[in-house]
């Protein structure tokens, strides 16, 4: 059985949201991934989408076809249901090049200053974690990762740019993050990468699911470049 508390309540209109306890767990994050694949499975109607972030799993729904309290009662039998679904143990890990360029990296001169730490220390820490997947948003394909070295803590910018080139690879409070496109942001840029995180003209949009895990590779510029002119790189998933 399901062992932890959920609080569920109206979310606008059309849109129920579940929360765990307030905290960054595995437990909890295995938990909701879960819970969202036993929603799937039970193919409730009138269920348009199920996103999930950290502690917190929304679940948009037709109001015009079923309203809150009854798809709450559904959901709440659903989560107490002794189910587990065997694909949910899959978790795939993704290997990211990035170049750490102060071209790309224009963060890395304040953060190495606030933070007593020199450039090659920062490039060589963010490389050499493995990062999970608690959330995509606030942006399509915008990777919210967890397991940040607490080295590399850093409050976000007093004012956000209002445009961070797509593929920027950041660091804002106690995360880390890549930018799918261009958009504002508030986060600290230390390098790019060449690889689309995002694209809406692929089957599957964005191919990186909560849960998963995310690795960075340290590339040259002249790297950088090279995958630039090609046409076509994919995600490459680790073995």
């Amino acid at each position: 059985m399901s062992t932890f508390k959920l609080t569920y309540k109206p979310f606008g209109e059309s849109a129920i949201l579940i929360e765990w306890p307030q905290k960054i767990s595995i437990a909890i994050l295995d938990d909701i991934r879960n819970f969202s694949l036993k929603i799937k499975h039970s193919r409730i109607k009138y269920i348009l989408e199920i996103n999930f972030v950290y502690s917190s799993l929304l679940v948009i729904y037709k109001s015009k076809k079923i309203n809150y309290f009854d798809l709450k009662k559904e959901l709440q039998f659903i989560y107490n249901k002794n189910l587990i679904i065997k694909n949910n143990l899959k978790k795939n890990i993704w290997e990211i090049p990035v170049c750490y360029d102060i071209e790309f990296g224009i963060d890395l001169p304040f953060l190495s200053l606030q933070n007593k730490i020199s450039i090659e220390e920062i490039i060589s820490i963010h490389s050499s974690n493995y990062y999970t997947v608690y959330g995509i948003g606030f942006l399509p394909g915008f990777l919210y990762l967890g397991g940040l070295s607490k080295k590399l803590y850093l409050k976000r910018r007093e004012t956000p740019r209002l445009e961070v080139p797509k593929g920027s690879v950041a660091v804002g409070g106690k995360q880390t993050g890549i930018y799918p496109v261009i958009s504002p942001g508030g986060w600290h840029i230390i390098g790019k990468t060449p690889i689309s995180i995002f694209n809406i003209n692929n089957k599957e949009a964005c191919l990186v699911i909560p849960g998963d895990k995310v690795k960075f590779n340290p590339i040259s510029k002249e790297e950088f470049d090279q995958i630039i002119s090609e046409k076509e790189v994919k995600l490459k998933k680790v073995d």
